[in-house]
């Protein structure tokens, strides 16, 4: 663990601490630094999985089941706010 002295604005150590849930500066500077990494690994991630070419159009056929799921939208819901 590293030791520093660093100017925090009180403003945002609050809202921060608020938002996180935690009790003491060192805990709510520790958990927002590994949250913005949390967050940067899953926006890597994400942007790896975009990259990959996925055509799902005979999926359904694949199933060999009388179609199975239908995931001829997969790509576009995988896309959306909410899945993110």
């Amino acid at each position: 663990m590293t030791r520093i002295s660093v100017d925090v604005n009180d403003e945002w150590l609050d809202a921060a601490r608020a938002e996180l849930g935690t009790d003491s500066k060192v805990e709510t500077i520790n958990a927002a630094l590994h949250e913005f990494a949390r967050r940067k690994r899953a926006k890597d991630l994400i942007a790896t999985l975009d990259a990959v070419e996925l055509d799902v159009s005979a999926s359904a056929d694949a199933w060999r089941y009388g179609g199975g799921r239908d995931l001829s939208k997969l790509e576009e819901d995988a896309r959306e706010a909410r899945t993110a």
